[in-house]
């Protein structure tokens, strides 16, 4: 980690992630398929409950997972094994208690919560029976995205992302078998559904369990005889809870475009949403590579190799921009090869073509502000892409207002989306450039450099 060329140890690293980040976007894709098997009210009401849904992802995966990863990759990178071993138990405390204030927050609220989303009647209904088995496996997810944090902290891509692409297979077989009435089982419906990914994320969260128990990882969960010491709560909540606030701020972005997109019709939001659709496959992409950077960038840091640090995370940054610029140019100037997967209404496909004009040419700064915000977590330092994320809210939020009073056409509002984009992707490169991520020194043990 702290030797050798970067590149092929970063694609190396980030190369079965992408694969499991896929399979988990894949099934994302198979259980709405599932559920529009059921109706259009059940559809709609996935709709309403899927941003909660991801929402926990975010914070278990993206957020506080990361926070996780960085405190155990900068304890080994400095040489200290005892350490990142209590940190594993203390994250995985943190990962119980947080699954369990979300399930309850969830459930008690729930129906709430999506009222105020715009559920009514059958479609509320069907928000609530898939939310009431969804959340009863928030202490599952949070436990199974921690564990696999812990792993990918100490440089193991390869077993997190083997039991990620179990749990999505099991995922669309359960889900599809319960939820649909496969072979002599009953349709349970939208509860048979989201039963899969409780079901799946509860085995996977034994597998790592069991894995990280084993003595088989770089890790050693030793649950008894860890002392639980405020200092390493700590040590993964500076990073990891300062990180939870940019997936709110991703899924307010989100929420606030939905709203200001619909304002200009229903064929400008349809064309707004097969973009969107798009950009959930796109980012797994960046989570990919970003988070293979991260224990590269938490190793180099607590070993005193901040020049190593800043390289890996720019190297990664440029890798994440030159995939998801591609693909961004590639809709830009063929938007058929997406648009047409979903409707062959030449009103829509207008509209989506005319975002894609748009926004397509910024997804290469859109990804290097998101792969650079893991390197980031990795370092340690995260207040500046969480600013950067503050400011992609605020024109969004402020420009798409003043757009909408001013009655401009839905160009506007789509250049806008393209330019708070980019200006995310640049200001947290600027922040990453300015901030000091600390002192340089040379390892003081030779094993250091292994």
């Amino acid at each position: 980690m702290l030797v050798g060329p970067i590149l092929p140890r970063l694609m190396r690293l980030a190369a079965p992630n992408l694969l499991a980040m896929l399979a988990a976007a894949l099934a994302a894709v198979a259980e709405t398929a599932y559920v529009g098997k059921l109706g259009v009210s059940a559809l709609a009401g996935m709709a309403l409950v899927f941003p909660l849904v991801m929402l926990q992802m975010m914070l278990s995966a993206g957020a506080m997972g990361t926070g996780v990863s960085s405190a155990i990759s900068r304890a080994l990178g400095a040489g200290d094994a005892a350490r990142a071993n209590s940190l594993a138990v203390h994250a995985l405390w943190i990962a119980g208690v947080a699954g369990l204030l979300y399930m309850g927050l969830m459930l008690g609220l729930g129906r709430e919560m999506l009222g105020a989303l715009g559920g009514r009647g059958e479609v509320l209904a069907q928000a609530l029976a898939y939310a009431e088995v969804a959340f009863l496996g928030s202490v599952s997810i949070w436990v199974f995205n921690t564990l696999a944090s812990v792993a990918r902290g100490a440089g193991e891509m390869n077993v997190p992302s083997t039991a990620l692409l179990a749990v999505a297979l099991l995922q669309v077989l359960a889900g599809g078998a319960i939820g649909l009435g496969w072979g002599p089982l009953p349709a349970w419906g939208m509860r048979g559904v989201a039963s899969g990914q409780l079901l799946a994320y509860t085995a996977g969260a034994l597998f790592l369990l069991l894995h990280l128990r084993s003595g088989r990882s770089r890790i050693r969960l030793q649950l008894r005889g860890t002392p639980l010491q405020a200092r390493l709560w700590q040590e993964i909540l500076r990073v990891g809870a300062p990180a939870c606030i940019s997936p709110l701020q991703t899924v307010a972005t989100i929420l606030i475009l939905t709203w200001l997109v619909a304002r200009f019709g229903s064929v400008a939001l349809a064309g707004y949403g097969i973009g969107a659709r798009l950009e959930f496959l796109l980012v797994p992409i960046a989570f990919a590579v970003g988070v293979a950077s991260l224990p590269m960038v938490g190793m180099a840091i607590g070993a005193g190799r901040i020049a190593r640090a800043r390289q890996v995370a720019w190297t990664a940054a440029a890798v994440a921009a030159l995939l998801l610029g591609s693909l961004g140019l590639l809709v830009a100037v063929l938007p058929q090869a997406w648009t047409g997967l979903f409707t062959s209404d030449a009103a829509v496909q207008a509209a989506a073509a005319l975002y894609f004009l748009w926004a397509g040419p910024c997804y290469g700064l859109f990804g290097l502000g998101l792969c650079l915000y893991f390197s980031s977590v990795g370092a340690g330092r995260v207040a500046g892409p969480v600013l950067a994320g503050s400011l992609r809210l605020l024109l969004v939020a402020l420009g798409g207002l003043l757009l909408v009073r001013s009655e401009a056409p839905p160009w506007a509002l789509f250049a806008l989306i393209a330019l708070a984009m980019a200006a995310y992707g640049l200001a947290t490169a600027l922040f990453v450039r300015v901030t000091a991520w600390g002192v340089e020194r040379e390892p003081s043990l030779p094993s250091q450099r292994a």
